[in-house]
């Protein structure tokens, strides 16, 4: 089967690695991710008026993309330049879930990017799973409120709404609820952004799906395509960083990339990679091509394969640099940083090795 990208991917691919050599260096990022914001507000816009965007939605909800490879493809990129704009968490993933409940004038608004939105659904006790909520809605007039705390809400700091998980008589809900009305505290995460904790106390909330389990997997399956592929242009990037190393870098007079040992490390870092690169197209494929649990355990498997190869790139590459690869001046250890934590959003191994051996039982 051929997988090759179409142009236009192509063409898109290659206005977002432009635009990201030219516009896009390092230490302002990471400047950023220690702000209020923690990201760059300019840089965000910019993403979206070259129509990044658009490409992570279908034509029907205002895009022009919407497919796993077009997914894929938009942040293979912005890994390898290590972009934190929330290009997943403000976009991909609540624009998806308003699309699926009908609110048409929200998704323009985030596609255009003139607002953000956030998910709210990870629990203090749920430990990735999303099903597992405590957080309650009560009918109240015409409408809802909601009493629970939801934590790792990431940018929610200038966020239109909060789209939050509640309990509703014996059903999965989804709301929306203004900012205002909800609690926060913010925090850094340590590959640079920020993230909140939020409590709601009767707080008012507008009903977007009364059965919203189906919507929240839908957009788990993106999230974990997503990360995914941003994973493995992070990897590609410490790849690069790396053999070069090896070439420049000598010992007792010899370039040390000429040690047997170190071309061994770095020959099965290479191999691992690839394998990294077959799970992400096998994601992007299956989030259109296949159904139910058949897809659902082809992505537990793509997310598990991602978090453990990511851990042997980040972990062998700081290894093979020495001292100098976990200092705050190179790049090198702000790249592993984020490939580590990848692993921990949206499930990590334990959790998706788990749930691809859980549904293996269950077909």
């Amino acid at each position: 089967m051929d997988f090759s990208h179409n142009e236009t991917r192509r063409m898109l691919a290659d206005t977002i690695e432009r635009y990201l050599r030219d516009k896009y260096p390092l230490g302002p990022r990471v400047e950023a991710g220690n702000s209020d914001a923690g990201f760059q507000p300019a840089h965000y816009e910019a993403l979206a008026e070259l129509g990044v965007l658009a490409a992570l939605f279908s034509e029907d909800l205002g895009g022009f993309g919407g497919e796993g490879f077009d997914i894929a493809v938009v942040f293979e990129e912005l890994g390898k330049r290590l972009v934190n704009e929330p290009v997943l968490d403000s976009a991909l993933v609540p624009g998806s879930i308003l699309g699926l409940a009908g609110k048409t004038d929200a998704l323009e608004e985030i596609i255009a990017g003139a607002a953000r939105y956030a998910l709210a659904a990870e629990e203090p006790q749920a430990l990735y799973d999303l099903t597992d909520v405590e957080t309650t809605a009560n009918k109240s007039g015409d409408g809802y409120t909601l009493t629970g705390t939801k934590t790792v809400v990431k940018y929610a700091e200038g966020a239109a709404g909060y789209i939050v998980s509640a309990q509703n008589d014996g059903k999965l809900s989804l709301f929306l609820v203004a900012p205002d009305v909800a609690e926060r505290r913010d925090f850094i995460t340590s590959d640079g952004g920020r993230a909140a904790e939020l409590s709601f106390t009767d707080a008012p909330a507008e009903l977007l799906l009364e059965d919203g389990a189906a919507a929240l997997e839908d957009a788990a399956d993106r999230a974990i395509v997503a990360l995914s592929a941003e994973a493995l242009g992070i990897m590609q990037t410490i790849r690069e960083m790396t053999i070069e190393y090896l070439r420049t870098r000598k010992q007792f007079g010899v370039v040390i990339g000429k040690f047997q040992a170190l071309q061994h490390r770095m020959a099965e870092m290479l191999l691992e990679i690839e394998q990294a690169r077959s799970a992400v197209i096998n994601a992007a494929n299956a989030l259109g091509s296949k159904s139910g649990a058949e897809k659902a355990r082809i992505l537990a498997a793509t997310k598990y394969s991602i978090g453990r190869i990511g851990q042997l790139v980040a972990e062998e590459s700081i290894q093979m640099h020495g001292g100098i690869g976990m200092t705050w001046e190179y790049d090198l250890g702000h790249y592993a940083k984020r490939l580590i934590m990848i692993d921990h959003e949206w499930g990590d191994q334990d959790f998706h090795l788990a749930r691809f051996i859980e549904l293996g039982r269950a077909a």
